[in-house]
């Protein structure tokens, strides 16, 4: 089983990308599945066919799949989606409005994610592909489980009794809808589902994080962020995926500065990301629509190595708390102490080792904090934060 999240700033071929990887994988023989977590699909446009709730074949070992919000309530949790209907129909809330409002925030992004457990359960597929919503909504999806599941364990119990005890006296006063016990095994299942899920998200020998990006500095920013804190969750990150590169041919005089700017930018995520491998996909001169336009794209990117492997593996950062502050570890290999130079410029730490520079964004927990040391321990280096008392 191999689960694979591509993610990156809106507009940047999350899709296409996801799109040519799932097709490339089955291309190798492998059974594939690519879902959409994004609320705007697209992924049916990529493949020019249309794609439903439920898998849909699309080609020999690819299915793909869109969800749909109302689709996967009634499928995953139809008893409380009903109980919370019955308290806004009770409130007096007309039927269609109440059945708009069901819809709980968080709702849609997590039954999302559930698919995914439930097709890694399932075991029919050898590769799960994940065409996720815009980077600030992927890294909601995946703090979710955890969260969620922390606060349901400890919530969840305390209402079922508190329900138990009070029902037959709200009755007697009352005709407010106390959830059942349906909806209570619902939630408890949930509970369970969240922890399978977390653990099959946190698992760096199943799952990875691919970010694509395009040479531009703004999407190079917001890739930096995400990789921030997809450390910080302990997700893996196995490779940056730089869409949309001109190829070297083009000699136009109006593309030469764009070239030129490409470059430069593409300089910037080597710098970035490094030692994370960069894969690069050129601008086609059509769009990429349909399996052969597909195709064409994935063999560009993957240079004929196969797409579900594991390009990169370990984490490149880490976050601790640690006598009273915090402790940033970045893991720089094939590198010296005595190589290793490191300078605060406001947010962001730049590196610079054995002949290369690496910029790192400081999470927001650390900016407003005093860098206070940094120490080098067995290839990695320790940097210490602070409250600047002074």
């Amino acid at each position: 089983m191999r689960v694979m999240l591509y993610t990156g700033k809106g507009g940047v071929g999350k899709t296409t990308l996801a799109a040519a990887t799932a097709l490339r994988a089955a291309r190798l023989g492998q059974r594939t599945i690519v879902l959409s977590t994004d609320p705007a699909h697209s992924l049916a446009d990529a493949f020019d066919q249309p794609l439903g709730p439920e898998p849909t074949p699309i080609a020999p070992n690819l299915w793909g799949q869109e969800t749909d919000v109302y689709y996967n309530l009634a499928h995953w949790w139809g008893s409380v989606q009903a109980w919370l209907k019955t308290i806004l129909a009770w409130r007096g809330v007309d039927e269609l409005m109440a059945e708009e409002m069901a819809v709980v925030p968080g709702m849609e992004e997590l039954a999302n994610l559930l698919w995914v457990r439930h097709h890694a359960q399932e075991g029919q597929y050898d590769a799960i592909i994940v065409d996720c919503a815009p980077t600030g909504h992927t890294l909601r999806l995946l703090s979710f489980p955890d969260a969620a599941g922390w606060w349901m364990r400890r919530l969840l119990p305390i209402h079922r009794q508190a329900a138990r005890i009070l029902r037959p006296g709200i009755r007697l006063v009352s005709d407010f809808p106390l959830p059942s016990e349906d909806v209570y095994k619902v939630g408890q299942e949930l509970i369970d589902q969240l922890a399978e899920l977390h653990t099959l998200l946190a698992n760096a020998d199943v799952t990875s994080v691919r970010l694509v990006v395009n040479a531009e500095r703004m999407a190079v920013k917001e890739a930096q962020r995400t990789f921030t804190y997809l450390s910080l969750y302990g997700y893996a990150t196995d490779a940056v995926l730089c869409n949309r590169l001109i190829p070297p041919g083009v000699e136009e005089r109006y593309l030469e500065a764009w070239k030129e700017l490409q470059a430069e930018h593409l300089r910037f995520i080597e710098e970035c990301f490094s030692p994370l491998p960069i894969l690069t996909a050129p601008f086609l001169p059509q769009e990429v629509v349909g399996l052969a336009h597909l195709e064409e794209l994935a063999q560009a990117l993957f240079q004929g190595r196969d797409p579900l492997e594991f390009f990169f593996r370990g984490q490149l950062q880490h976050l601790a708390q640690e006598d009273g502050g915090y402790v940033l570890t970045l893991t720089l290999p094939f590198v010296t102490k005595e190589e290793v130079t490191v300078v605060r410029h406001g947010e962001e730490l730049v590196l610079r080792a054995a002949g290369y520079k690496r910029h790192v964004l400081l999470p927001r927990v650390l900016r407003g904090l005093a860098t206070t040391g940094a120490r080098w321990e067995e290839g990695r280096l320790r940097i210490t934060f602070a409250r600047d008392r002074g």
